[in-house]
């Protein structure tokens, strides 16, 4: 409601007038959204200014309006805000202050808690009890990539119960054991999340943290503990049914600061942080695939201790995870040790002995060279196979859909190795590799406009894994410059493997790297990754390109 006063406004204010414009009137306003008309994407707040001389008749529309907005569900009454002061240059808690009266004018509740350390917003969540969480509609990142993998970590710890990814015959570790019971202690090094920047100088790293640079102690590791996990599915009404994913009520969302913000363009297709809250205030929701990495050995020697992580974007070794540990030697040069770390790796030229099996489904589709190919050469796969059209993920994007309505029960949902154990046939590749990646989404950012799968989709059940074989330092430049050009195909080189699959096992029989888990080294020779459909609920619309 506003004051007694004429119809009029800022330029962006649209008028509904009954009578004339010189005469006083009772007023309210309605606050709305509106498209930039230069930009069909981003989305402005605007205001509509309506007037009657009866203030009865302001006052009942006026009720009505605010009742018909209580009656919508799907839109979030309680947030839990984690703001990153440092990352992306400082612009955290600027960006929320930016965005904070849209939340407060659309009466919306938050927390708010501006993280002081690495592990921060991580030990808050794993910490809050079921009757806690269940008192929020959802939590959003006032950052990048990394302190939302942070986030996503610290939910699904101790709330994801599902079995190991599936492993293949001969492995010699139970994959898909349903006795989840007896793995109660697990461990996650959060001690030195990788800062935004990673290789930026060939392609940006899709999933890169900045973020959380400021924040990190690269002295003293913390191990954080992940404790059991529960199976039951949620119930609003019930205290002491407890919280597990996936459910239908509880998102997640990035209001985006970091230097790439990969997650937000993958999912909204722009990367603007008033567009982003403002999904978050109508409660848009899409599901997004995560990938669960289980590290089964750190090293060749070590122990078998299965460790649990999530990642949402990208989970990479070789290249990916050396540019990370190469750039904590040149902590001093700030945020330009990560060009020169990637340039220094680059020039190293270094591959990897490894064996990769992946799991072999009927969706599966590989596009790979034999490996008898001469992988010398940069002759491109088109030339030899008439490749499948690429369907990109948009709004409402069909793919997800008819993923999400496949068939399946909600327990095989819960437990994705339940259903894609059957029937399981695994593919070797063995060799040495530049590195070895896993795209969980498209992971575009604005130095590869297209990601690093420009067809990955946000909730269909898969992955996208890359295996980047030996080949000449030219050729290996060639590759990566692609990656810069929206509509190019870097994936059609002869020593590129691409296969779209729901799960995978990695064997090194050296510990030479790390991996690269949206942005955050993780020390492991072994690990098993699987898909988990529609494990959480995003704030966002779909990529709108």
């Amino acid at each position: 409601m506003l004051d007694k006063g004429r119809i009029c406004g800022p330029w962006n204010t649209k008028t509904a007038i009954q009578g004339k414009k010189n005469i006083e009137m009772h007023r309210f306003v309605v606050h709305g959204i509106t498209r930039r008309r230069k930009h069909p994407s981003p989305w402005v707040p605007c205001e509509y200014i309506f007037g009657h001389k009866d203030l009865k008749i302001c006052k009942d529309w006026f009720q009505h309006l605010i009742s018909c907005i209580n009656n919508e569900s799907g839109r979030p009454k309680n947030l839990m805000v984690f703001v990153h002061p440092l990352c992306g240059k400082g612009r955290g808690v600027s960006n929320w202050e930016t965005v904070y009266p849209l939340f407060a004018r659309a009466k919306i509740k938050t927390k708010v808690i501006v993280t002081e350390r690495a592990g921060h917003a991580y030990d808050t969540l794993s910490s809050l009890s079921d009757i806690e969480l269940k008192a929020f509609d959802g939590v959003v990142a006032v950052g990048g990539d990394g302190l939302f993998n942070e986030i996503l970590n610290g939910i699904l710890s101790s709330r994801h119960k599902v079995s190991y990814p599936p492993t293949p015959e001969g492995f010699g570790y139970v994959g898909s054991s349903d006795n989840c019971e007896e793995q109660t202690r697990n461990w996650v090094n959060f001690s030195k999340p990788t800062p935004d920047s990673g290789n930026a100088v060939f392609l940006g790293n899709p999933s890169k943290c900045d973020d959380q640079e400021p924040l990190l102690s690269t002295s003293h590791p913390t191990e954080l503990e992940i404790p059991s996990n529960s199976t039951k599915e949620p119930c609003i009404g019930d205290q002491d049914n407890p919280v597990s994913f996936p459910n239908d009520w509880f998102r997640l969302g990035i209001i985006p600061s970091g230097s790439t913000d990969a997650i937000v363009l993958s999912t909204t297709g722009e990367r603007d942080p008033v567009t982003s809250a403002l999904l978050i205030i109508l409660g848009r929701k899409v599901s997004l695939d995560i990938a669960q990495v289980v590290r089964w050995k750190t090293s060749p020697t070590a122990e078998v201790l299965p460790t649990v992580r999530y990642a949402a974007s990208f989970a990479g070794y070789g290249f990916y995870g050396e540019v990370i540990r190469e750039s904590e030697k040149y902590r001093w040069m700030g945020p330009a040790r990560y060009d020169f770390s990637g340039t220094m790796v680059f020039l190293k030229h270094r591959s990897y002995g490894a064996k990769v099996a992946f799991l072999d489904t009927p969706y599966t589709h590989s596009l790979t060279a034999s490996a008898q190919d001469d992988i010398t050469g940069a002759q491109p796969l088109q030339s030899r196979w008439k490749k499948p059209r690429k369907i990109i993920c948009r709004t409402n994007c069909f793919v997800c859909k008819e993923a999400s309505t496949s068939g399946q029960n909600p327990e095989d949902v819960a437990d994705n190795s339940r259903t894609i154990c059957e029937n399981q046939k695994w593919v070797w590749s063995e060799g040495h590799f530049l590195s070895v990646g896993a795209a969980v989404i498209s992971c575009r950012n604005e130095r590869a406009p297209d990601g690093l799968v420009a067809d990955a989709h946000l909730s269909d059940g898969f992955l996208h894994l890359l295996l980047i074989r030996d080949c000449p330092l030219p050729l290996y430049l060639w590759h990566l410059t692609q990656f810069t050009k929206k509509g190019s195909d870097p994936l059609s080189f002869k020593f590129v493997e691409h296969h779209k699959t729901q799960a995978f096992t990695f064997i090194s029989s050296h510990d030479e790297s790390v991996w690269n888990l949206d942005g955050e080294m993780f020390q492991a020779c072994e690990v098993s990754v699987q898909a988990c459909r529609g494990l959480v609920n995003f704030f966002a619309s779909g990529p709108e390109l």
